[in-house]
């Protein structure tokens, strides 16, 4: 039997802080892999969040499992990007999760929003700074996109249109939105768990500065071959596209729940060749077979995108790794052979 002495040992040890934080007194769950990842970063000797969304689904078409209702019941905090993207969670939240600090990351202050493309094929626009034809900012969100009433959920419940109705909703794969994201984030993790607000605080403007590398890093990769043409399989890309100058030019299918028909093939088939693409590029989630009807008979190349980073580990690096596989998927296939 223990002494008196090493149990209160024990204790203090178990109650006292761990790098200069506190463990979490709060649950927090997130949607999709990237929010995980910088959720993880700025919570890091803190604790880890839940997530809903593992391995290679996709909130296009997800189901929710009985243990991630559970989690979500069972939440303080949960962040998503919103109604347009994690449609399957929309009646949940208002059902389960009624007494959870709902964070739609969509509304953060500061955030880019840009409209869905129309049709399957985009026409020659301007990726330069000026072009704000397609921009809509967030800044008119109270509180940072966090609403403390039930208004959130209720609004969650009934956004049932899918994520071609609204702004484009793909938003983290800019890095700059990503760094508005992490700063709210770190706003509405110290709200709700104000002990640890300078963990929150410190590693949020330690994450904005390696976004802040990163960006620097993929610009100069891709570079060399931001003029060249290619198609991606669903318009998932125009926030990365537009950060880095990037020359996309369609994509197969503007939904990712709806085969295309014969005409949408045909359509981009001609669009690849007119065009004379360097590549078409598949992503983990969907079906890639159609990628060899469109290229064929063209000199297109063929390669993967994963915006969701669908085949890698979830923490607080999968979205840094995320950004840099696609540049490096971007500039393997963009690049001439010699």
């Amino acid at each position: 039997m223990k002494s008196l002495s090493k149990i209160l040992v024990a204790a203090s040890f178990l109650l006292s802080p761990v790098g200069g934080a506190w463990a979490a007194d709060i649950e927090v769950v997130t949607s999709i892999k990237p929010v995980h990842s910088l959720v993880a970063a700025v919570m890091d000797g803190v604790g880890e969040p839940g997530l809903i969304l593992q391995g290679a689904g996709s909130p296009h078409t997800y189901s929710l499992r009985p243990s991630q209702a559970r989690m979500l019941a069972g939440a303080d905090v949960i962040f998503w990007v919103g109604p347009n993207l994690e449609a399957f969670m929309a009646k949940p939240l208002e059902s389960l999760a009624d007494g959870a600090d709902l964070v739609t990351l969509s509304k953060a202050d500061g955030v880019t929003l840009l409209e869905p493309r129309e049709g399957g094929t985009f026409e020659a626009h301007s990726h330069g700074d000026d072009d704000d034809d397609h921009d809509h900012g967030a800044e008119g969100h109270e509180e940072a996109g966090h609403d403390h009433d039930k208004e959130t959920h209720s609004e969650a419940a009934h956004a049932e249109h899918d994520h071609d109705h609204g702004p484009d909703a793909h938003l983290w794969l800019d890095p700059e939105n990503a760094k508005a994201m992490v700063r709210t984030i770190a706003a509405e993790l110290s709200r709700a768990d104000p002990g640890n607000a300078q963990t929150y605080s410190d590693n949020a403007k330690k994450v904005e500065e390696e976004l802040t590398a990163l960006e620097n890093e993929i610009a100069a990769e891709l570079a060399p071959v931001k003029d060249r043409p290619f198609i991606v399989f669903h318009d998932a890309y125009q926030y990365f596209e537009k950060r880095f100058g990037l020359a996309a030019a369609g994509s197969i299918t503007v939904s990712p729940e709806v085969i295309p028909g014969a005409q949408r093939v045909d359509e981009i088939h001609a669009k690849v060749k007119s065009l004379k693409a360097a590549c078409v590029f598949s992503e983990p989630q969907f079906e890639p077979r159609l990628i060899e009807v469109v290229t064929e008979g063209t000199d297109a190349k063929s390669g993967v995108l994963d915006p969701l980073g669908a085949e890698l580990t979830d923490g607080p690096d999968l979205y840094f790794e995320l950004i840099r596989n696609m540049g490096t998927s971007l500039k393997e296939c963009l690049t001439p052979q010699s």
